[in-house]
């Protein structure tokens, strides 16, 4: 099995409460676990993850991160936004906040780059989606960055186009098939849908409104599914394309 991502990434901190005011108010994070005055963890606003940044607190005497300048080190992280509305309205919020640094046209990406309360530097980024990037895009993915200039990204892509299809968002995850897995060959024969039966517990309505042990229970909810599987040849199971 192969590393399929990066999970959460952990800073160092001088002050708690105004990491945690900055990470909340200012980009929307929502606070999942908490040592009061030590540490937090973050989890991104469209994010299902169980925590996408903690933060460790150090105390005020400590001074700025040398990386980059004395030192080597973590340069910034980025966090990917689903649409050029996300992306300006991130600008506004941090230009609000004093934390706004840069915004630069890279290509194939748009960036907002900003700076924490302890200078720790960050970038908030829209992906170009796949079936839109243009050859000239590609090229200048690897020339020296322009100013980034919204409005007209906004205008050329639409407001609410969803970026990273097809870059950080797999348009297709096929399922791992038995077949391949023994290397057998063309012939071999597709691989069975999965059938799954689920029993969820329901809570007791009465339970609910505060009626009597008495009442009768509301019964157990039973789900079936079935899971489509792809066949060895990278089709759906029930046909070929």
């Amino acid at each position: 099995m192969a590393i399929h991502r990066l999970n959460h990434a952990v800073l160092y901190v001088r002050d708690l409460a105004r990491t945690k005011a900055f990470y909340t108010d200012v980009l929307g994070f929502t606070v999942q676990m908490e040592s009061p005055g030590q540490a937090a963890f973050f989890r991104a606003p469209g994010s299902t993850n169980d925590h996408d940044l903690g933060v460790f607190a150090i105390g005020d005497q400590l001074g700025d991160t040398t990386a980059g300048i004395t030192s080597v080190g973590l340069y910034h992280l980025a966090w990917e936004v689903d649409d050029l509305t996300d992306l300006a309205d991130h600008a506004e919020r941090l230009r609000a906040a004093g934390a706004l640094v840069g915004a630069s046209d890279h290509g194939t990406t748009k960036s907002l780059y900003a700076k924490d309360p302890d200078g720790l530097e960050f970038e908030v980024v829209w992906l170009i989606p796949a079936h839109l990037i243009t050859p000239e895009d590609r090229s200048r993915a690897t020339d020296r960055p322009l100013p980034l200039d919204l409005p007209a990204e906004i205008e050329r892509f639409g407001a609410h186009t969803r970026g990273g299809l097809g870059v950080s968002i797999p348009l297709e995850i096929p399922a791992p098939d038995t077949h391949d897995a023994a290397g057998e060959g063309a012939g071999a024969s597709s691989a069975p849908n999965r059938d799954v039966h689920l029993t969820t517990t329901r809570p007791d309505a009465h339970d609910a409104a505060g009626e009597g042990a008495g009442a009768p229970a509301v019964p157990n909810r039973d789900v079936h599914l079935t899971t489509t599987r792809p066949d060895a040849h990278g089709s759906s199971a029930r046909g070929g394309r």
